[in-house]
């Protein structure tokens, strides 16, 4: 089966000069790879298509490869981000089942990202960080999922044209949105731990939470727009943790000595937690100083999504992508 990677990026960059001699790495022989920045200089890589798009989102960026690929199999990837040399071959083997309509795998944080990089991404190696932390590490058992990030997906050209592509109106959360159209077709979606990609994280506190933040509004969003996906109770914990810890610093002014102690028990038991994730990521990382650095992450992370989330949720009423084409 012919396979094309597709690459949407603003414009050529740095990541761009790792990640596709990365790509001729791979262990595979029928792949092209086809890169969509907003303008063309002059670059140039093997086997490699660069086409220019002007100024549009990611969403409608990847929708350009119903256009410009007529290969079997469309493979979504970041542009800060690279495979490891068996990752065509180790998803391939599932598109021998019709059924079979997507495949994705862990994006896994590079050993050389810089200590803050590490951090931001070791927030998401724990269940009690990110929720998903198969997502980040190579864990689990190959198993069928209904929601996976386009940084590592690879899907049917004629399923991704059936369903009419990305939606363009969503960034983040265009990924969700297609992989609920795939899944209400009654295809299936398979994660495996060795489909495996490298993506680089944010670089310091304030670029991490921006990031959750926006991940956090469009959940809360897609809560009440798709809830088949997107109304699941722990997509709600970090809201109700965040509204616990406000209610209960105003609890602390009541002098109710009942409702003061059953706070503080609650506030014992999350840092109970804390330790727990940090034990997580050091059993993972083997790196104190960033399972370390990982709490004071973890728990800002809680609250900015809690607060973005319950945003999305209560008060966004459309959520358009800044980023679309105009």
């Amino acid at each position: 089966m012919k396979v094309d990677i597709i690459i949407p990026v603003k414009e050529i960059n740095h990541y761009i000069y790792e990640s596709v001699p990365e790509i001729l790495k791979l262990d595979y022989e029928d792949y092209g790879v086809i890169i969509f920045p907003d303008n063309v200089n002059g670059e140039s890589f093997p086997r490699t298509t660069i086409s220019a798009t002007g100024p549009m989102g990611p969403a409608q960026k990847r929708d350009l490869a119903l256009k410009h690929s007529s290969a079997d199999i469309i493979a979504f990837i970041d542009d800060d981000a690279y495979p490891r040399p068996d990752w065509l071959k180790n998803a391939m083997k599932h598109f021998g089942n019709p059924q079979v309509a997507a495949v994705g795998g862990p994006a896994v944080t590079p050993a050389h990202d810089s200590f803050l990089q590490r951090v931001s991404g070791a927030v998401f190696l724990t269940p009690f960080g990110g929720g998903v932390p198969e997502r980040y590490w190579p864990i689990g058992p190959v198993r069928e999922v209904d929601d996976w990030p386009s940084v590592n997906l690879l899907v049917r050209r004629d399923v991704f044209e059936d369903v009419g592509g990305f939606n363009s109106d969503y960034w983040p959360g265009e990924d969700t949105k297609l992989c609920l159209d795939i899944i209400r077709m009654g295809k299936k979606i398979i994660y495996d731990p060795d489909v495996y990609v490298w993506h680089h994280r944010r670089e310091g506190l304030i670029r991490h939470l921006r990031q959750v933040g926006r991940y956090g509004l469009h959940r809360g969003f897609f809560a009440k727009k798709f809830p088949e996906t997107s109304l699941r109770f722990k997509y709600f914990i970090p809201s109700l943790f965040t509204i616990f810890l406000i209610s209960g610093i105003f609890l602390l002014f009541t002098g109710n000595g009942l409702l003061n102690d059953l706070y503080l028990i609650g506030m014992v038991c999350y840092v109970f937690i804390l330790i727990l994730a940090m034990c997580q990521i050091w059993g993972k990382e083997k790196d104190i100083a960033v399972s370390i650095a990982c709490v004071p992450y973890i728990f800002l992370t809680h609250v900015w999504y809690g607060i973005q989330f319950l945003r999305g949720l209560l008060f966004t009423k459309e959520l358009k992508s800044k980023l679309r084409k105009t």
